[in-house]
């Protein structure tokens, strides 16, 4: 059973959404200082690398991160891979991936663009240019009646179109799980295991998460 993290790494210079908090991590107890114990302190925002959107992100009245069902966050999942020259996943892309109908059936599906290079690479910086949904794909999307939708890049949204597709995903009850790094996860079946920090009446939370192989 082979299991793979597809979570990223918390340091204080990895690239964060703009406008965003900048990751702390610092030690405030030491063992080499003559401290009793190594202790640590971290502050940063709940959208900060693998992370997961409530619909509260931005639905007023959506549910927070404590009152997501862990149906939603575990079980067999879906990594459908989309071509490194798409550079916007639309309607029109999606309707002619050839596996898109398995989403007829499955509730949960993860985009593996080539985002996830961007990863290999240890960029700290903030890059505007990754893949994800425009409006017309997360239109498309809905209609599936998914779970969740998880994405390789620190939004689920085009930089130039934020809003509406979160809008239109999250206000249909699908959790978003954002922040994946999927370069060494091969397209297919996995059982998805997200585990955000349960935060109260929170719109969002870091995560861990990691797929299995599903034994064939």
């Amino acid at each position: 059973m082979k299991i793979i993290d597809i979570s990223i790494p918390i340091t204080p210079t990895m690239p964060i959404w703009p406008g965003d908090e900048l990751v702390e991590l610092t030690q405030t107890s030491a063992i080499a200082k003559g401290d009793a114990a190594n202790i640590s302190r971290i502050a940063m925002g709940v959208h900060t690398g693998t992370h997961i959107d409530a619909p509260k992100h931005f639905i007023e009245s959506g549910i927070t991160v404590d009152q997501i069902s862990l149906d939603k966050l575990v079980g067999k999942a879906l990594v459908l891979n989309i071509d490194h020259q798409v550079n916007v996943i639309s309607e029109e892309i999606l309707k002619a991936h050839p596996d898109i109908h398995f989403l007829t059936k499955e509730k949960k599906v993860l985009f593996k663009t080539r985002n996830s290079a961007l990863w290999k690479q240890h960029l700290n910086e903030f890059y505007q240019n990754y893949v994800a949904l425009d409006t017309s794909g997360a239109n498309f999307l809905q209609q599936f009646q998914l779970d969740l939708i998880g994405i390789d890049y620190l939004s689920i949204s085009t930089y130039e179109d934020t809003e509406l597709p979160h809008q239109i995903l999250l206000s249909a009850g699908i959790i978003l799980l954002e922040g994946l790094e999927l370069s060494d996860v091969d397209c297919g079946f996995y059982q998805l295991y997200c585990l955000p920090l349960k935060l109260s009446g929170c719109e969002g939370a870091p995560a861990r998460v990691i797929l299995v192989e599903i034994q064939k």
